[in-house]
């Protein structure tokens, strides 16, 4: 039986390479469903292999989990069989994950990581240990247990020293760890310690390595784009995201590589080891290396000349194959058993189209945020109706099982979509910006659970989008609203601030005294937060604040430093144009009419270039009572004239967004009473 057993596995392998994924399983179930027995290990590997195409291609994780059960039934009357138990409670795992029961895996790991250990040192064991630790560090992060995630992966990373691929395995648990800090983010020289780790360790591994696992590539590059963001250097952010384009525009390019082509690729890299090791006196370690690497690509051509011939049938041949089309169809951290993707691919492009919206929308470059915002939506609409998620479609029609993955592609959806809301905001859109808006209203009304960490965000947009349109009590009250329902310290600053903006254009004395409640206790701390982006925009605000106090000279001062710092580290085009602006208007209350008059032709510079219609506004206004002290009227009426076209630029612009009956909906919406 074990040769019928051995056909029907050749006979799946073949349909799995064409795609057939169905037939492949079928060929797989009918060894399980036979009415002849076979050996307990033969069905046990069957189940394995059924559970991982089940996994890897389809959505049926509660199919692929009842076969995983079985196969551990079966496994407890087998004494041996190490590395299939590891691989089952692997794949168990993983189910479990999926369907978002968290304390059986943790169990189910603890039960692998027991088993790893008491399996001695040998690599294998090491690299099974190493598989659990990671996998339940991700399941304590997702609890929140960001102090026993990080124990975990310490405790993997000792494992992980002890293999015989140091550098590959370290840093998988390297970027983990990192990944963790960012999250927990509790001290920033803590962080910036994990970083450098990183670093240090991705400049040790060989070339061949960092280029065959894109995956940690891309793992890597983005937490330090979160981190770089994070502190505000948008300029090195923007150069790891350029960084990211070349490694996933190379994986597009390999994806469609011939085969015949990549064996042909390895055959010459194969050739290239050998001359080396041949070479004199060349050091035992290098030595060692090289032969290691030798051994590696000659098992990759061993597999490819089996693919063809379809005769791979060991377990432990499979998982090499697995591993080699999973180079080209997922962004895998590391080979099996650390293979494991952080997102799925579809997922991480949407990412970086994300990452390079948020690094390119405060320079104003609008026409490339554009391409990338439609790039990003259109992918994670797709991928969301792939599970089954439509323009109608409710958190109560999803699966279990989708419930994980269908959030990754709501989030980065309604984090483009505010992406959008602020650009189109930026732009004087207020229509476009409007439509969005009740796309997420939508979004977030059809999806409260799996949204609800959103709800501070959408609070921020539909202030922004009242504010905007001259609603300034609306506006100041939702910024209120919004801090209430954050536990971050910067985002409740942020909110704070844009409140006391919408009470300081409110213009009256209680409206100032409520503006100066809020800003107080955030110009005090401006220092404490992480990066510079609520001290700008704090020192924006008081500044404001003073100068409407008539404390002018001390206006000057917190705008000039605010400026500064704006202009050095956050490269906001915006609110550079926005503080130029006040600055400007300071200048000429203080008769400085030169300095005046350069300020405010720099502002309205920006604010064309960002077709930002309310601060051109503003400046021109500002130049026209500049013109008049100085006694130009020629200049005066013709810069009087451009004022009152972009007026009625802008009344159109809003009759617009008011006529819609949105805009009342989303001036008077409570978000809570979803």
């Amino acid at each position: 039986m074990e040769a019928v057993a051995e056909g029907l596995w050749v006979l799946a392998e073949r349909y799995e390479h064409h795609g057939c994924i169905g037939q492949a399983v079928k060929c797989l179930e009918a060894i399980c469903q036979c009415h002849v027995s076979f050996l307990p290990i033969l069905e046990v590997k069957t189940r394995l292999r059924i559970a991982r195409l089940l996994l890897n291609y389809t959505d049926n994780v509660t199919h692929a989990k009842s076969h995983l059960e079985r196969a551990q039934l079966l496994l407890k009357q087998i004494p041996s069989c190490f590395e299939l138990k590891c691989r089952a409670y692997s794949l168990l795992s993983r189910c479990y994950h999926l369907v978002g029961t968290i304390p059986p895996q943790k169990q189910t790991l603890k039960k692998g990581l027991e088993l790893a250990i008491s399996a001695g040192e040998g690599e294998s064991a090491l690299l099974w240990a190493c598989n659990f630790n990671l996998q339940l560090a991700n399941a304590l992060t997702t609890e929140g247990d960001f102090t026993s995630s990080i124990r975990a992966l310490e405790l993997g990373l000792q494992h992980a020293t002890k293999t015989n691929r140091t550098d590959l395995e370290v840093m998988v648990f390297a970027t983990s760890i990192l990944h963790v800090h960012l999250m927990q983010w509790e001290d920033r020289a803590v962080v910036e310690q994990a970083v450098t780790r990183t670093d240090e360790i991705w400049i040790l591994m060989p070339p061949e390595q960092r280029k065959k696992w894109r995956g940690l590539h891309v793992y890597n590059e983005l937490l330090h784009v979160f981190y770089l963001l994070r502190v505000c250097n948008y300029k090195e952010a923007s150069h790891h995201v350029d960084i990211l384009d070349d490694v996933l525009k190379q994986g597009l390019e390999r994806q469609n590589y011939p085969s015949d082509h990549l064996q042909h690729d390895l055959k010459e890299q194969l050739l290239r080891l050998q001359m080396k090791v041949m070479q004199p006196d060349l050091p035992q370690q290098i030595r060692t290396e090289l032969h290691d690497q030798e051994k590696n690509v000659q098992q990759q051509l061993h597999v490819f000349e089996q693919s063809k011939h379809g005769s791979v049938s060991e377990f432990e041949d499979l998982r090499n194959i697995e591993s080699i089309a999973n180079e080209d169809g997922k962004l895998e951290l590391g080979p099996v058993p650390l293979g494991g993707e952080w997102l799925p691919k579809s997922a991480v492009h949407v990412l970086v189209d994300l990452m390079a919206v948020v690094c390119a929308r405060p320079k104003g470059i609008f026409k490339e945020c554009g391409k990338r915002l439609q790039s990003g939506m259109i992918m994670a609409i797709e991928e969301l109706a792939k599970l089954g998620i439509t323009k109608d479609g409710t958190e109560a029609d999803l699966q279990h099982w989708a419930i994980w993955v269908a959030g990754v592609y709501l989030i980065l959806l309604l984090q483009l979509l505010e992406n959008k809301v602020i650009m189109d905001l930026t732009r004087t859109e207020f229509f476009e910006a409007q439509e969005a808006l009740v796309q997420i209203v939508d979004w977030f009304h059809r999806f409260p659970t799996i949204l609800q960490g959103c709800e501070t965000t959408i609070q921020m947009l539909l202030g922004q989008y009242a504010h905007s349109l001259g609603c300034f009590n609306e506006a100041a009250l939702r910024f209120v609203e919004a801090a209430k329902v954050t536990e971050s310290k910067g985002m409740q600053a942020m909110c704070h601030i844009y409140a006391a903006v919408s009470y300081i254009c409110i213009g009256d004395a209680d409206s100032s005294s409520q503006a100066l409640d809020l800003i107080g206790p955030v110009y005090k701390a401006m220092d404490s937060y992480v990066g510079v982006r609520e001290k700008t925009a704090v020192l924006f605000a008081s500044g404001l604040l003073q100068m409407k106090q008539h404390n002018l000279q001390e206006a000057r001062a917190r705008l000039a430093n605010g400026l500064k710092l704006t202009h050095k580290q956050l490269g906001n085009h915006q609110l550079v144009s926005q503080y130029l602006t006040v600055l400007g208007s300071l200048a000429l209350a203080l008769h400085d009419t030169g300095q005046a008059c350069d300020i405010l032709k720099s502002s309205l510079t920006l604010a064309k270039a960002l077709h930002d219609t309310p601060t051109q506004i503003g400046v021109l206004s500002e130049l026209t009572a500049l013109y008049q002290e100085l006694g130009e009227s020629s200049k005066k009426a013709e810069n009087s004239e451009y004022e009152t076209k972009k007026l009625e630029e802008l009344k159109r612009r809003l009759d617009l967004a008011k006529s819609s009956p949105h805009h009342q909906q989303l001036l008077k919406l409570r978000l809570n009473s979803f």
